[in-house]
């Protein structure tokens, strides 16, 4: 496709470099787009200013210098007026003298799409038998024939140059507008930034790769665009780039916290840079999917050597528990009873561990459920005060409004609690332990746990997440932030651990901002659902609870109707259904629309899909009845 695009190139300008006009063609930011040789020669134009993407002020500025346009004004508003005029892209025909002493004719036309073609012939020679005519009307009567016959040839000649300029800007229109159309359907944000650190080109995507930023930019330096913070990130690799040498990495960026890969090339040409193409792609859910990815591996890996040792071990601590019971029961001294109430409470410890690895190699799916936060975090204060001393301050913050918010509050519940208690361990006995909820971007719930100690070493920053690790010695097992990390990733969120600025450690649980649409009365519902025989049965027990129900089959034919049929006010889909895409494509394709969504199915709950939808929305396991139906969709009406 390249190479067959490159020929085409080449074949149109082999062909207007053989027309006697010169051409120019700018588009509507006054760039240079295409230039024939006859227009370099003609205005004896340096070669950089005869090149693609050469400014159109450039050029005018170089001509009224040469006194090209007279000397009458100067030179700055001479050339504010040529561009003034340029930007208003109007149809036009001039006839001028040039210094040397010749004649040109200058024919405009504007372009659709923006920009403009201009032609310009040398008329030198018809304006010297105008001037002869005048002169010699009488005396060269035979001359006035013979040139007029050469006019009208020429005429004929111009007439078949201009319709071929007119089928070259055609092919050059259509194009440009392909080229800006598979630009502008990349997901990714495509530009160009000249030496000076300018943009030049750039498609429509950069705000949906990083939001926040402007849309029109060109002309801009790309520290303005992207935020002081960003280029600070960048600007290394950037100056790399325009000395010649490739870049790609990837980075967090401030402003938006997506991670963000950056491929940079440099415009290189012989004699210097022209430049650094840029290449940005949001990878937030791939470097997500990749995190998790390792996390899964280490806990695959903490499960295997695990497993075969669980059980064996849970027979010891039983034996072991049994014999201490016995001996308990006989009489013995003080000292000896002391040592056998210490290796009963070892072997409950064990017992206790055993239940955490079992919670950790598991695959417990999330219950996602209507919660308002600022309840639950006034209930975890109510909980966690007890286990803390009278002398540890513990502090709830809560700006997230309340609304319903749809989530596994058992999860969260665990996982608050245990950070909480690691806080107070790191407070060592006195401190102040605070928790925030707050709404981040419009995409996360973030609740921050933060405390007053000496914060996190460099060891536990990079491998507090990690099964078994604990800067506790024997008093910690290193189970508890990774389940903390596992819980929060079940319900599609992250873990992010630091240390603050004004000391103590915080740990922030990010989790998706979805909002609980509940259903309000029954109403007209979509079943989605590709069995037939269970579809008829699903649909006969939400008649009978007063729903109205339309029906599809497939995902395909469930957004067809969400997007024709009005008033639709709930969907229930099956997980898996006719196609590729699946209810949990559904759910996240609704989540702009507000429409309550509820999923129903038969894997198991340790399934991928299972897992994957139970982060996203209330699940159903099939067969129900229709009571368990009713207290799924309205619970607050069936207790």
């Amino acid at each position: 496709m390249s190479v067959n695009r490159d020929y085409k190139h080449a074949m149109t300008m082999s062909g207007l470099n053989l027309i006697q006009q010169a051409l120019s063609i700018y588009d509507s930011d006054l760039k240079l787009v295409v230039a024939n040789t006859q227009f370099r020669e003609m205005f004896d134009v340096p070669q950089e200013l005869a090149e693609p993407g050469a400014s159109f002020e450039g050029v005018i500025r170089y001509l009224v210098e040469r006194g090209e346009y007279g000397t009458e004004q100067s030179v700055d508003e001479l050339v504010r007026e040529k561009v003034d005029l340029a930007k208003t892209f109007e149809p036009h025909y001039v006839e001028r003298q040039r210094p040397n002493g010749r004649w040109v004719s200058v024919e405009g036309s504007p372009l659709a799409e923006g920009g403009w073609v201009a032609v310009y012939t040398d008329i030198t020679r018809t304006k010297r038998q105008e001037e002869l005519l005048r002169s010699r009307s009488e005396e060269l009567s035979d001359q006035l024939i013979r040139y007029s016959e050469e006019l009208a040839s020429a005429n004929r000649e111009l007439e078949s140059t201009v319709t071929a300029l007119e089928e070259a800007k055609r092919q050059i229109t259509d194009s440009e507008a392909r080229m800006r159309l598979t630009a502008e359907m990349m997901p990714a944000h495509i530009a160009h930034v000249g030496p000076d650190r300018c943009y030049t080109y750039s498609n429509r995507r950069l705000s949906a790769v990083m939001p926040g930023r402007p849309s029109n930019f060109i002309g801009a330096h790309i520290s303005d665009t992207l935020g002081a913070e960003t280029y600070e990130i960048i600007s290394p690799n950037l100056t790399a780039a325009l000395a010649g040498t490739p870049k790609v990495f990837e980075f967090n960026d401030p402003m938006s916290t997506r991670r963000i890969r950056l491929a940079l090339t440099p415009d290189s040409e012989e004699g210097g840079n022209r430049g650094v193409y840029i290449l940005s792609m949001d990878v937030t859910e791939e470097t997500q999917a990749r995190v998790a990815l390792q996390q899964t591996k280490r806990r695959e890996i903490a499960a295997q050597m695990t497993s075969g040792l669980a059980h064996d071990f849970s027979n010891l601590l039983t034996i072991i528990m049994g014999m201490q019971g016995k001996l308990g029961k006989m009489p013995l001294p003080d000292d000896a009873q002391e040592m056998i109430d210490g290796t009963m409470a070892a072997a409950q410890r064990g017992g206790n561990l055993l239940n955490r690895l079992a919670d950790m190699t598991g695959q417990r799916a999330p219950q996602m459920r209507a919660v308002v936060l600022g309840k639950l975090l006034k209930d975890i204060q109510t909980l966690a005060r007890p286990a803390l001393t009278n002398r540890i301050d513990l502090l709830v913050k809560n700006d997230i409004p309340d609304e319903p918010l749809l989530l596994d509050p058992g999860m969260l519940q665990d996982s608050l609690l245990n950070l909480i208690l690691n806080a107070r361990d790191g407070c060592q006995g006195a401190g102040k332990i605070e928790v925030h909820g707050e709404i981040v971007k419009d995409t996360w719930v973030q609740i921050s746990i933060q405390d007053s100690g000496s914060g996190f070493s460099d060891e536990a920053l990079a491998h507090a997440l990690d099964p078994f690790f604990t800067t506790k010695g024997t008093e910690g097992t290193g189970l508890g932030l990774p389940m903390v990390y596992d819980m929060t990733k079940l319900m599609g969120g992250e873990v992010r651990i630091a240390n603050a600025e004004n000391g103590g450690a915080v740990v922030r649980l990010r989790l998706p901002l979805r909002p609980f649409h509940g259903v309000r009365a029954p109403g007209l519902t979509l079943l989605v659902e590709d069995d037939p025989e269970i579809r008829v049965e699903v649909r006969d027990i939400l008649r009978a609870q007063n729903h109205m129900v339309i029906e599809a089959s497939s995902i395909d034919e469930a957004e067809m109707l969400i997007d024709h049929v009005p008033g639709i006010s709930m969907v229930l889909s099956d997980i898996k259904v006719e196609g590729d895409a699946t209810g949990v494509d559904l759910i996240d394709r609704l989540q702009s629309k507000e429409i309550p969504a509820f999923l129903m199915t038969s894997f198991a709950e340790n399934h991928p899909l299972y897992l994957e939808g139970a982060a996203r929305a209330p699940i159903i396991r099939k067969p129900f009845s229709a009571d368990a139906l009713m207290r799924f969709l309205r619970p607050e009406e069936a207790q």
